[in-house]
Order: C-alpha cells, then structure tokens, then sequence
C-alpha cells in the first residue's frame, strides 16, 4: 500500500471539506493531495484556469495533456484524457497521433511539448511559430498545462494512484493503450 492512498469521505480533513464537495472529492489524484490540505487548497486556483479557463480551449489542452501523460508513462492521466478527448469528439487515430507522429497542428502543440521536456524551454523559433498558429496567451497557458500535469503526474505515479474506477470501466470497453 502506497504511504499516500486516495483519501475516502469518512476521513476527509476538514479544513477542506468544501474542495471534497468540489472538484477534488471527484478524482483520486485529488484524493492524494488531501494528504496536504494546504497544498491541495493552494493548488484549485491554478486548476480551476488551466482546466477550465485556459486560453488554448478543450481541444488544445487535451492535445498538450494526452501528450504530457506519454511522456512521463502516466497511465491515470492517459486514461483520463483518452475518456475526455473522446468525450469532446477525437477519434482514437487522432488520439493514438498525439501520442506518436501527430501532425498538423496536433503535431506543432507536440513538437511544444517535446521540447519543454526535452529542452525544459520553447527555442525561439518554435515559440515563434506556436504564437502565429495559437495565439501568445495560448502559449503561455501551453508551458503552465505542461507545468501542472508533470506535478500531477509525478505525484501520481510516486504513490501509484489507482484510476478512478468509472474512467478504468470505460477504458476496459474500449482500450486505448498508453504508447
């Protein structure tokens, strides 16, 4: 058993008992973090403009955290975008491409991605062609979606944290497997 387990209802910390109502009490990532209430109630800021406001939209920020979950080897956040990319209407060719030879503009957001991991920066030119197709502020949210789901991800696979179970039922009728 990981020293760091999701967390259940019944042993919830109080002092943010509110974040278990919300977003955090939905996912067993978030359930980890409960081990650090101060953490966790630092972290819904920044969740709440990446995942919900950020200005790259649902398309794009799928793109930037299917390929994020490839590479670092997170199986619970593959799992949860392949369920949220087919949600908002990507074929699993599409989603199968993030993870390999994406091209297009899939591609050019990979490319970003690859070389924040790579080369823990954007080179100019990169940076340069994401802006025209984009937008800047696009850009920027692209290097913090990088940012937060490489904690997530760390977090995730320190402490082994089990796929939330209504994503791995879904994943079981139609398996999409992490490249």
């Amino acid at each position: 058993m990981p020293p760091c387990p999701p967390i259940p209802d019944e042993t919830w910390p109080a002092e943010i008992e509110d974040l278990r109502t919300g977003f955090a009490g939905r996912l067993n990532v978030y359930r980890v973090m409960a081990h650090h209430p101060a953490l966790l109630r630092a972290w819904a800021p920044l969740r709440a403009h990446v995942v919900t406001d950020s200005a790259l939209g649902p398309d794009r920020s799928e793109v930037v955290i299917l390929r994020c979950a490839v590479r670092m080897g997170a199986e619970y956040e593959w799992a949860h975008h392949v369920t949220r990319a087919r949600a908002l209407g990507f074929s699993d060719a599409r989603i199968a491409a993030i993870g390999s030879t994406a091209k297009g503009e899939d591609g050019l957001i990979a490319a970003a991605v690859d070389a924040l991991f790579d080369a823990r920066r954007l080179p100019a030119p990169l940076e340069a062609r994401l802006a025209a197709a984009i937008g800047q502020k696009a850009v920027l949210d692209l290097i913090a979606t990088v940012g937060f789901y490489s904690v997530l991800g760390y977090l995730l696979m320190t402490y082994e944290t089990p796929v939330d179970a209504d994503v791995a039922a879904a994943m079981a009728r139609a398996p999409l497997p992490l490249p």
